[in-house]
């Protein structure tokens, strides 16, 4: 497992589900988090109720641009719709950092979710466009936020596939899926290929509709 113990993890989104369920589980995991909101009061509200979870003291809240600067590599969980123009507006705070954009572009009808369709090919290659001076990746589309917000569950048993075309960059991302128990960061190829994964979240959707579940992925093999 790539070390990762001493790194400063900032989460825009940080006070949606799946952005707080990450950073709850790496929280516990011992890694400094720091969660990023368009206000900062909000984010330190979502950052008490973290320390106060997972018993730490290293979980704190700041506005989304305190958050990139403040962060040593950075998530971005935050709904499609206001994804890049958050981007755009954190360039300067985000570059020469490893992102990690987990944000699935999809739509929602009476037939259920469904991709949606990005001019730069995936929400991924959308964040790499515009923040050219970081080192964007893409993971953690697929883990449960219901999983990852209870602590009663102590393995989230699910594989993350990471993508990118840097290869220290992707390690560390894998290693961040490793420090939480029962996780596991597998490499799942270039960032050009982003879109597949991401739209496969809305046949897992579709899945945990129909059998009531939490479903994840798991790749055999490896």
């Amino acid at each position: 497992m790539t070390e990762v113990s001493n790194l400063t993890v900032g989460v825009l989104g940080g006070t949606g589900p799946q952005g707080r369920g990450l950073a709850l589980r790496w929280a516990k995991a011992g890694l400094r988090v720091v969660i990023g909101s368009r206000k900062a009061e909000r984010a330190e509200d979502a950052a008490a109720e973290l320390r106060d979870l997972a018993g730490v003291s290293h979980v704190t809240g700041e506005d989304n641009a305190s958050c990139a600067a403040e962060a040593d590599i950075v998530l971005v969980a935050v709904p499609w719709d206001g994804h890049g123009t958050l981007l755009e507006s954190l360039r300067e705070p985000l570059a020469g950092k490893i992102v990690i954009d987990c944000v699935n572009p999809l739509g929602f009808d009476k037939q259920g979710p469904y991709a949606l369709a990005v001019e730069e090919g995936s929400a991924a290659q959308q964040a790499e466009a515009l923040l050219p001076g970081s080192r964007v990746t893409a993971a953690f589309h697929h883990v449960s936020a219901v999983l990852l917000a209870d602590l009663n569950v102590a393995e989230v048993d699910t594989d993350v596939l990471v993508l990118g075309d840097d290869r220290e960059a992707t390690d560390l991302v894998r290693g961040l899926a490793d420090v939480v128990p029962g996780m596991r960061g597998i490499y799942g190829g270039r960032l050009r290929n982003a879109h597949q994964v991401e739209a496969l979240t809305a046949n897992l959707i579709a899945v945990n509709r129909r059998y009531k579940a939490h479903a994840g992925l798991r790749i055999t093999d490896v």
